[in-house]
This record gives C-alpha cells, sequence and structure tokens, in this order.
C-alpha cells in the first residue's frame, strides 16, 4: 500500500509538471503560446526545449524569431550566457528582418557583459561586451537602450584600465622600468576618459625624472597640465614643470 503512494505521489509529480503537456497536436501559435507560458513562469529548463521544439518543427513560421529571441532569453535568465549569447548572435544573422535584432544586438553584448570578471582575470569577455555594446550604438543610434549601452561601454573600460594600471605598478615594483612606462603610457593613451588616465601620466613622469629623463618629463608634464587641469595633482606637476624647466 506503500509503495503504491509513492508511485501515485510520484506520478502526480511527473504528469502535473510544466513540461509535461503534450505538444505533438499543436500549431505553431499554440506550441509558442504555452513556451511562453513556462517562460512567463520561469521555468527556464522547461521553456528552452519548447523553443527548440519550435524552431525544429516550424522553419520558415512566422513564430520562429519568437521562439529564437525567447530560447536565448530563456538562457539568459538561467544564468548559461554563453548559451545565450550563441543564441542571440544566431537571430541577428539568420533572421535579419526580425523585430527582436535590436534587442538581441543589446542582450549579446549584456551576455558577455555578464561574463565579464573581476580586473585581475583575463579579460576576453570584458572585450567581447565592449565590442558589441559599440555594434549595437553604431547600428541602432536613437535605441533607448544606447544610454545604458554608453554607461557600460565606460564602466568596462574602467575595469581594462585599471588591469593595465596594476600591471605597470607591478612591473614598477620590481624595477622593470621600461615595461612599467610602456603600460602607464598604454593607459592614459587607450583610456584617456577614465580616472586612471592622470594617474598613469603621473605615475610615468615620477618615473622619468627618477631616471634623470628630464626632457621626456618636461613634455610630458606639459601634456599632464594640458589634459587634466583639475587633478587632484596639477599644482604638483605645475611646481616640478617650473623647477625643471629653469634649470
Amino acid at each position: 500500500m506503500k509503495n503504491l503512494f509513492v508511485v501515485l505521489l510520484f506520478s502526480i509529480l511527473i504528469f502535473g509538471c510544466s513540461g509535461s503537456k503534450d505538444t505533438t497536436e499543436m500549431s505553431a501559435d499554440e506550441h509558442l503560446a504555452y513556451a511562453l507560458e513556462m517562460y512567463n513562469n520561469e521555468d527556464y529548463q522547461f521553456s528552452i526545449k519548447e523553443f527548440q521544439s519550435i524552431i525544429l518543427q516550424f522553419p520558415g513560421n512566422t513564430v520562429n524569431d519568437d521562439a529564437q529571441y525567447y530560447l536565448a532569453m530563456s538562457y539568459f535568465n538561467d544564468e548559461q550566457y554563453l548559451l545565450a549569447a550563441y543564441e542571440f548572435s544566431k537571430l541577428i544573422r539568420d533572421i535579419k528582418g526580425s523585430e527582436f535584432v535590436s534587442i538581441s544586438q543589446f542582450m549579446l553584448a549584456e551576455s558577455y557583459y555578464q561574463l565579464s570578471p573581476p580586473y585581475q582575470l583575463d579579460q576576453s569577455y570584458t572585450v567581447k561586451a565592449i565590442t558589441e555594446f559599440q555594434v549595437f550604438l553604431d547600428f541602432f543610434p536613437v535605441d533607448p537602450k544606447g544610454e545604458e549601452a554608453e554607461r557600460k561601454i565606460s564602466e568596462l573600460n574602467i575595469k581594462l584600465a585599471e588591469k593595465l594600471f596594476e600591471s605597470a605598478r607591478i612591473y614598477e615594483k620590481m624595477e622593470y622600468f621600461n615595461a612599467s612606462l610602456d603600460y602607464y603610457t598604454k593607459v592614459y593613451e587607450t583610456y584617456h576618459d577614465t580616472k586612471y588616465a592622470p594617474l598613469a601620466l603621473h605615475k610615468k613622469i615620477i618615473i622619468l625624472i627618477e631616471k634623470d629623463r628630464i626632457n621626456e618629463a618636461v613634455d610630458d608634464m606639459k601634456l599632464f597640465l594640458t589634459k587634466y587641469p583639475d587633478s587632484e595633482f596639477t599644482v604638483e606637476i605645475q611646481n616640478l614643470h617650473d623647477e625643471l624647466s629653469k634649470n
């Protein structure tokens, strides 16, 4: 009797779940509605299977781009960001006339944004996110999400600048001064609109003075005073410049 109860309970759990409905006799629109119901209920594992099924069963149907988009969104909401990126890029590539192309481009970038790790780690996904956000801005310049894309590009550039700046500091501590100077230069040349740019140029100037490379230091001081007149280091750099120029 106890075993029968367990079997009955198991059957109720299996056949009562959202993924148990027979979809073989459904039309494309009915199947899409069913898959969207699961998506809206946050049953992403089930919605993924159903959207995949729709794409396979109804190629060329008008529901195909809906299924493709929500398949990608299901992966994204399930935090499977690489798979989401693949599915968003597939829609952009294969269904160019879809109403979902612009938002898919944004979400492609957003998928890589979610994969972007702390600055100490490899920043390949950070670079991919910046690239895809920029593509979004280039192709959809008046899209309402443009402001968010610009803000996230700025955020990601700060992360890249920080990584480069910390690499320069490590080389400086190890007394590999030429490498350090190169990295500091890359920081302010590549990420000139981040907070790390004046920090890097200031560091470079100090090293050049310590290494008695005065002419280079003076040139960089002029650059600093032109580009960062409101920096916390401006007075220091101005005084150094005046002193060295006298000599």
